[in-house]
């Protein structure tokens, strides 16, 4: 499964954010896309694939809704690096609260000596203009 995959997506990642608050129908959530129901319907059949999401029958409707059992994968993956990032967040609000700059929050340098050791810029096109 690749869970990833699917979040990568910026229709699958538009669903689950719809589905954050609440179940939704599958015609609540096309309506939402500027793609063929058919298109959404592929979508949400990946994201039941990965397991993101899961549906339940109503009558002739389905009810999709955010399955917790694929987010609890995500979880567990990210939590790997979770200390990394706390390590280093921790440090931003050190230095914030001490008033100093966080060391990589430096200005770059503008400078025109700056700009000459990064190398010859892309030369600007001309533009022709209609007489």
């Amino acid at each position: 499964m690749d869970t990833f995959g699917a979040i990568a997506d910026p229709i699958r990642r538009g669903i689950l954010d719809l589905l954050g608050p609440g179940p939704r129908t599958a015609g609540e959530i096309a309506a939402r896309f500027e793609v063929t129901p058919s298109a959404i319907s592929q979508h949400l059949r990946y994201l039941r694939y990965v397991r993101l999401i899961q549906v339940r029958a109503q009558a002739q409707r389905r009810i999709y809704s955010i399955d917790p059992r694929g987010f609890q994968d995500l979880q567990r993956w990210l939590g790997r690096y979770r200390a990394f990032w706390e390590i280093k967040l921790d440090a931003l609000e050190a230095a914030l609260l001490e008033g100093a700059p966080p060391r990589s929050a430096k200005a770059p340098d503008t400078s025109v000596t700056s700009r000459r050791a990064r190398g010859p810029r892309a030369k600007p096109r001309k533009v022709q203009h209609e007489r």
